[in-house]
């Protein structure tokens, strides 16, 4: 069959030809794979960047996570990948998939989950939000922050305030619920100051972060209380698009009273997980199909891979690779 291999760090994916994955036990399933979206999480995983990556390939390893594929019923479903998902087939575990609704295309229904996990997975699980809580999403201009504005705004929240580099971006997302928008381009006084009297104004509850890095610094120097009773804010850590590290006074934390926390791969519990694909990830689905959820995608053949694997999508859209 044919798939994208990448053969060695660093590298682009090729494609070729390899061998047809077989299930290795009673609980995987082989699936004729229709759509895979390309994520910064693919391209950590497949460079060795990311934390959940192996680092061995070998001969070559097909690449790509999840995907929306056909089982042999017939049934259109997303899954997660036993084996490499951007190949003509892959392997899923019985218990790892959700049906896509009619509703759904299959770049959307590839495209949404990994956005979903981080939002909704963040919003549920690891801020216990709840409606009337004020949201700040820092990176909301690409496509899972995107995403996380519309889930807030289902979840209950009152307001949402987004933080992101693109202008017309910013601009778009107040169509989408956002109540304001924050240029990351200001200087890091005016960034502080502006951050600060949101927050005064009316007091954040919750922090969704993409970016980490300098503006992070900056959001928890102007939550840095003087002593006096402050507002308790939930702050999750998602994405790490601005730098992996940052510099963080303990003065922060004490005079204030906030909870970090992460959420992704591996921070979440197995009961949480089996929730993200019984009822979370249907629920999405179902809001796409009746148009409550949006999502911008660009679709691209997976004889294109080499090309287009670095390729920059604008405007908050995703790439996705049809088969």
């Amino acid at each position: 069959m044919k798939a994208a291999v990448i053969y060695g760090k660093g590298e682009l994916p090729q494609y070729n030809d390899v061998p047809n994955p077989e299930p290795q036990n009673e609980n995987e399933i082989l699936v004729n794979v229709k759509a895979v979206a390309i994520k910064h999480f693919d391209k950590g995983v497949a460079s060795g960047t990311h934390y959940a990556s192996s680092g061995q390939r070998g001969g070559g390893k097909v690449i790509g996570g999840d995907g929306v594929c056909l089982m042999a019923n017939g049934s259109r479903v997303y899954a997660i990948g036993v084996s490499g998902m951007l190949a003509e087939q892959a392997t899923i575990e019985k218990g790892r998939y959700v049906e896509v609704p009619d509703g759904v295309d299959d770049a959307t229904a590839a495209a949404l989950p990994n956005a979903v996990f981080g939002a909704a997975m963040g919003l549920k699980f690891k801020a216990n939000i709840s409606p009337g809580d004020v949201v700040l999403i820092n990176g909301a201009t690409g496509f899972t922050g995107r995403v996380a504005v519309q889930i807030a705004r289902y979840y209950g929240a009152s307001r949402i305030i987004v933080t992101g580099r693109n202008k017309q971006s910013l601009v778009d997302l107040l169509d989408l619920g956002a109540d304001e928008g924050v240029s990351i381009l200001l200087s890091d006084d005016e960034f502080l100051t502006t951050i600060r009297n949101l927050h005064h104004a009316t007091p954040i509850n919750i922090v969704i972060d993409y970016l980490w890095g300098r503006t992070a610094e900056l959001i928890f120097t102007a939550f840095k209380g003087d002593g006096g009773f402050t507002n308790r804010t939930r702050y999750i850590s998602i994405g790490s698009m601005a730098g992996d590290l940052i510099n963080l006074s303990a003065a922060c934390l004490r005079s204030t009273d906030i909870q970090l926390t992460g959420s992704g791969l591996g921070s979440w519990s197995r009961e949480q997980i089996a929730e993200l694909f019984s009822s979370i990830l249907p629920e999405m689905f179902a809001l796409a199909a009746e148009g409550k959820l949006v999502v911008e995608t660009m679709q691209v053949p997976i004889t294109d891979i080499s090309s287009l694997w670095n390729l920059d999508i604008p405007g908050g859209k995703r790439l996705v690779v049809t088969l």
